[in-house]
This record gives C-alpha cells, structure tokens and sequence, in this order.
C-alpha cells in the first residue's frame, strides 16, 4: 500500500469527516516520551499533551504494556456482571486519593455529567430541596466539555449558539470572586459549585491565592458541594496530585494532606496516559450512594482494560515523582519565558503553575496571530495550540528533562524573536 502524505492524509480527513475541529497541519503517526513523529519521519516537542492527557509520556512502556497484557484476558463485560479488575482499581484509586467510593466512567465530560447528576440527587435526598428546584452554580470562563448540560453554563459562543433550548438550573458567577459566589449561595436552591481550579481551555488562568480555600468554606458553610473538574488539572499537570491540593504539606508523594478538599472530584485525561478512555468521580459515602442501581451508568465504565491501564498510569506518576518534576520544570519555564517576555514586544506576560502555562500574545483575542505563532513553532519542531487569538497553551509531558525543557525554550525564544505580524 503507498503511504499517504500529510497533505493527502488531510484532505481524507476533510472529505470523509464532520467538520468539528480546526487541527494544526501536522499529520502524526508516533510518538515516544516527549516527541511525535509525522508521516514525513520529521521530528517535534509535543507541548498540548494531548489537552493534558499524555503526562507520562507518549506510548509510555509500563502503561502499554498493561493494555496489552489485558487485552489477551478480558476487555470489556458491562457492568451487568463483575469482573475481577474493577475492585481492586476502585480500591487503588479510593485510597490514592482519599475519598471512600469512585464511579468509573470514560470520557472527561461524562464525568463532569455524572457528577451534575450525583449533585442534584444529593441536593433533594441529602439537602431537602424541593423536587426540580435544585441549581449548580459555574464560573465564567468554564470550559467543562459540549454536551448540551455543560453548554448550557457555557459563556463561548462556538460552544452554545445554535444548540438551544439549555439546560434550566445552572448559574454562572464571575470566576475568581468570592464576594460573588457568597451572594450566589443567599439561595437555598443552590446544590453545588463547580469549578475548574485552574481554566485551562479559558487561557490558563490561576486564580488569586486563597480562592479555592474560600470556595470550600463557603461551601461548607451553605451546605453547598464543592464540585472539583480536575480533569485538565489534575494527576500531577499543576506541580501537586490535584490543583486543589494547592500549598498542601506533603513531604514528596501525595498523602492526601489536601489544602482544599473538593466534594465531589472530577477525573479524566493523563488517569489513563492517554492510552485508554478513562474518567472518574471520586466522593465519600454520603454522597456517592445517592445514586442507586438503574439511574447512571455506562456500558463500557469500569472496564477491566480501562481499570489496568489506569492503575498503571498512576502509578507511574507516583514511582518517577512526576509532579514534583512538573513543579521543578514549570519554575524553569516561567523564568524562560518571563525574560522572553521581558524582552519581546510580542509577548505580554506569562502564567500558570506547574506544566499547564500559556503565554499572552500582544494582539486582540480574535487575531490569528497566535496561530500563525504556533505554526511557526511547528515549522521548528515544536507542537503548541493556541487557546484563543491571542494565548498559547504550553503543556509538555511531565517526564520532560530540565535540559529538554532549555532546548523547546530555545526554539519558542527563536519563533518568537524572528516572527512579523
């Protein structure tokens, strides 16, 4: 069979596919650790991850090598009967991020949907809420994924025009204020919060120290579930376990010693590594078993090839110390680009924490500039996407090498000295 160039494989693409993403001109065919290949055999820095999923790495050895040992055994049974790998990985996960129940989904958004779910019913079986009358309140700026529950609380027009009628009982509040979310919880209909600890997909936006603290307690005090989405976030991306965990006072790997606790944790992305479709929701008791048999579910949730792969993906983080590679990384990184910044009248400033940072473009948000940025980069070895006109999201997997990281910082430091407008 001849191969089939980029150009080709990307016209199939525009043929035969629905027309739902605006990918960067660059066909794939393999990655390893840090680096993909395209169909030419040219090499580049992977800086998406894959939206944050391949934090250990592309084609990591111990995660592939569970799916294929899997594979052999037993894939896939329903959930209309056990299998013999869904207790163990619910017991793993549990005790590896503290909370006493998890229910296995697949995808990030079906996640953040079981949760919405596990909200509401909590809020009329726990709360008293009147039947129907329950709200969830967002933040502005979310991005939770594009079913029609979450566009609904959407604010971007891509996302939720031409998708009506929405969701009723969701409310969004500014992100970052907790003067607004107090006056949001002056409602007693109000069952929970939900809130990405950092926005990725917004920007990489961080919030100001002390927010997500204040969001547990005035959570805590209103009787209101603290909804986490981890799901870009969270398995070490940010420098610890979870963003939540914040300024936590673990000594290396995580011990639970969590600064702010969320209800109701959200899970996706890099528990697999990318090999595997795999989420989570993680809650305690009093929450978790309000949901009763026959009312969630999903065919392929609580797999034992997804259950294998994501134990495996874990523990990886936790056995090469990921996330403190990523908080030591992600210092090196700002320091980089802050003097690129520093020096470049393109660039405005530089955010983040950890590995998940972006870098603010001096244009208006619905310029290409970032784009035509990003292609650039591509044309020097290094993969980047752009979140909006005017950002670009940096997130290179966490087994980077502090060395690695000064060569991809040399490239973005060379894109942007020789680009024009």
């Amino acid at each position: 069979m001849t191969k089939l160039s980029s150009e080709q494989l990307i016209a199939m693409e525009d043929k035969h596919g629905a027309h739902n993403y605006h990918p960067l001109p660059v066909v794939l065919e393999r990655g390893e650790r840090v680096y993909v290949w395209d169909v030419e055999g040219k090499r580049y820095f992977d800086f998406l991850s894959a939206y944050s999923a391949v934090n250990q790495g592309h084609c990591h050895p111990r995660i592939v090598g569970a799916l294929k040992e899997q594979a052999d055994i037993l894939t896939l049974t329903s959930r209309a009967f056990h299998n013999n790998v869904l207790g163990p990985y619910e017991k793993y996960i549990t005790e590896y991020f503290g909370y006493d129940k998890m229910l296995p989904i697949n995808t990030g958004v079906e996640a953040v949907e079981t949760a919405l779910k596990l909200c509401r019913k909590w809020a009329y079986m726990k709360k008293g809420i009147a039947t129907d009358q329950a709200k969830i309140i967002f933040a502005s700026g979310n991005f939770h994924g594009r079913t029609i529950a979450v566009v609904s609380a959407s604010q971007d027009p891509d996302a939720k025009k031409g998708f009506g009628p929405y969701l009723p009982g969701l409310e969004v509040i500014p992100y970052n204020d907790l003067d607004a979310l107090a006056e949001a919880f002056k409602d007693p209909n109000v069952a929970g919060f939900i809130v990405e600890p950092i926005q990725g997909e917004a920007g990489v936006f961080v919030p100001d120290e002390g927010y997500l603290a204040g969001v547990r307690k005035l959570c805590s005090d209103n009787n209101v579930l603290f909804i986490a989405d981890e799901v870009q976030t969270g398995i070490a991306r940010t420098g610890r376990l979870l963003a939540t965990c914040g300024n936590c006072g673990c000594a290396g790997n995580c011990e639970n010693n969590y600064e702010t606790r969320a209800d109701i944790l959200i899970l996706g992305k890099a528990i697999s590594g990318g090999v595997f479709p795999v989420s989570a929701v993680l809650a305690d008791d009093d929450i978790m078993l309000c949901i009763k048999p026959g009312e969630h579910g999903s065919t392929f949730g609580g797999n034992p090839l997804g259950g294998k792969v994501a134990i495996a993906a874990l523990e990886v983080i936790k056995d090469e110390e990921l996330a403190q590679n990523a908080m030591r990384l992600g210092i090196v990184f700002r320091e980089r680009m802050q003097a690129l910044v520093d020096k470049s009248d393109l660039l405005i400033l530089v955010r983040g924490k950890g590995l998940l940072n972006a870098v603010v473009i001096n244009d208006s948000e619905d310029s290409k500039t970032a784009w035509n940025i990003c292609m650039a980069l591509r044309d020097n070895g290094l993969l980047a996407k752009p979140t909006h006109g005017n950002i670009i999201r940096f997130a290179p997997p966490l087994v980077m090498t502090e060395d690695e990281l000064h060569e991809c910082c040399d490239i973005i430091e060379k894109t942007i000295m020789a680009f024009k407008k």
